[in-house]
């Protein structure tokens, strides 16, 4: 017996030493357009690289309704089952966590972890969630709020239901924005599992059977390497960019390089410049959830800040433009009470008076500096006053603002004689002798 024991072991053993190791994907802080992108790309690598198992080990906020359903887009069309792990301790599954952590083929915790929260934010911040019995909670309810529930509450209950988790408690945590610790959570069979680590996580799912899209899978993960999903360079810029306080920025700035290119043409470097930061800012924009009024707002108010410096309204424009400036900031991202994904007003408020006193300011000295008169060039020579270095009778020099030009008289002249230009041709000044 051992010995069939030992052949059996030796036969195995290769399978063992060569297999693939689990993908370990971290989700960590708000959910947006850039971790998104991470996990989708994640769980594709991973299916190309016939990985058993992707483990996305979470600790979320929350965050956007669209990036938080690409995740879930991607684990439900995954071809390698995913476990969605809540981890390490002290971690949660809030908001939009909770219904990541539902969809996945298994659904671990550690100890000291929470999930749930899961009320969905009204668009502008304002409203209050639904109650169980229907009315409307403090603070009023719009009809828009509760579409929006009871969509998310139908979603949830699709995810529970596919899983076989519990559908009731997961309508309570959108409804009600309840929470649970890991412990009450597997007893309510909200998980699967609770686990300490990612090692004793393989271990207790070892043998259980998934639905992975059409057929049943057996997870063999016992023993099995973990390998850490490392975050590469282009999540990274793109968590940069969309940042909607980088993006923000991104546009002040594309905006404001492009006027200075517009009134001192041929500069070259802030059109470069501004047409780059406009660019990445459009494509940051196009992923978050922008008010486009919002926007038009920013853009009305720099407009009238900007005229100010050129009209004399006493001030009605420049007003009227930061206004409009300030309320289109602060409508910019529609969800504003989503966590890493408010535009700070301290930084509104900055970016205001600094724009409005270098549109008024800056932009009223260049409009100014543009009425006075030409002090270069041929228009700066004329009419200048001169004298005479030698006697001449039609061509001669002549010391004209400090310099020495050569110059052509109607009249002879006579050595330190005054004289006033009257004309510039080429490099000869024409001159007209002052006084006998």
């Amino acid at each position: 017996m051992a010995a069939v024991r030992a052949f059996l072991i030796g036969l195995l053993w290769p399978a063992f030493a060569f297999a693939a190791p689990v993908a370990v994907v971290p989700l960590e802080g708000a959910i947006g357009p850039a971790s998104a992108h991470f996990v989708r790309r994640a769980i594709e690598r991973a299916a190309k690289d016939d990985t058993p198992l992707v483990i996305v080990q979470l600790d979320t906020p929350g965050g956007l309704d669209t990036s938080m359903r690409e995740i879930i887009k991607a684990i439900l069309a995954s071809p390698v089952p995913v476990a969605v792990f809540v981890a390490p301790s002290g971690a949660r599954a809030a908001s939009a966590g909770t219904f990541i952590l539902y969809a996945a083929h298994i659904a671990a915790m550690a100890p000291g972890t929470n999930l749930g929260a899961a009320s969905p934010v009204s668009i502008g911040g304002g409203g209050a969630a639904p109650q169980k019995d229907g009315k409307k909670g403090e603070g009023g309810q719009d009809t828009m709020m509760r579409k929006v529930t009871n969509d998310a509450v139908a979603y949830i209950r699709g995810l529970a239901q596919l899983r076989g988790r519990n559908a009731d408690w997961a309508e309570r945590a959108v409804r009600e924005g309840v929470s649970l610790p890991a412990s009450e959570a597997r007893k309510l069979k909200v998980i699967d599992v609770v686990a300490a680590d990612v090692p004793t996580l393989l271990k207790a799912i070892d043998g259980r059977t998934v639905q992975v899209l059409e057929k049943k899978e057996t997870l063999r993960t016992a023993g099995v390497e973990a390998k850490l999903v490392e975050v590469d360079w282009r999540t990274k810029i793109l968590a940069v960019i969309t940042n909607p306080s980088v993006a923000y920025m991104l546009i002040l700035v594309g905006i404001y390089a492009l006027i200075f290119e517009f009134m001192n043409p041929g500069l070259v470097l802030p059109g470069v410049v501004g047409a780059i930061a406009l660019l990445l800012a459009l494509y940051a924009l196009h992923l978050l959830p922008v008010n486009y009024a919002g926007l038009a707002l920013i853009l009305l108010g720099i407009a009238f800040m900007a005229a100010e410096a050129f009209l004399p309204s006493f001030g009605a424009l420049g007003v009227g433009g930061l206004v409009a400036f300030v309320l289109g900031s602060i409508l910019l991202i529609e969800d504003t009470n989503l966590p890493g994904f408010e535009i700070p007003y301290a930084l509104i408020g900055g970016v205001a008076t600094a724009s409005a006193g270098f549109l008024i300011l800056v932009l009223g000295m260049l409009a100014r500096s543009r009425k006075r008169a030409v002090v270069s060039g041929r228009e700066h020579m004329l009419g200048a006053p001169g004298e005479a270095l030698e006697d001449f009778d039609g061509e001669g020099w002549a010391r004209v603002r400090g310099e020495q030009w050569k110059v052509r008289a109607s009249r002879p002249v006579r050595r330190g004689q005054k004289l006033r230009v009257t004309g510039m041709r080429g490099l000869v000044l024409n001159v007209e002798p002052e006084g006998d």
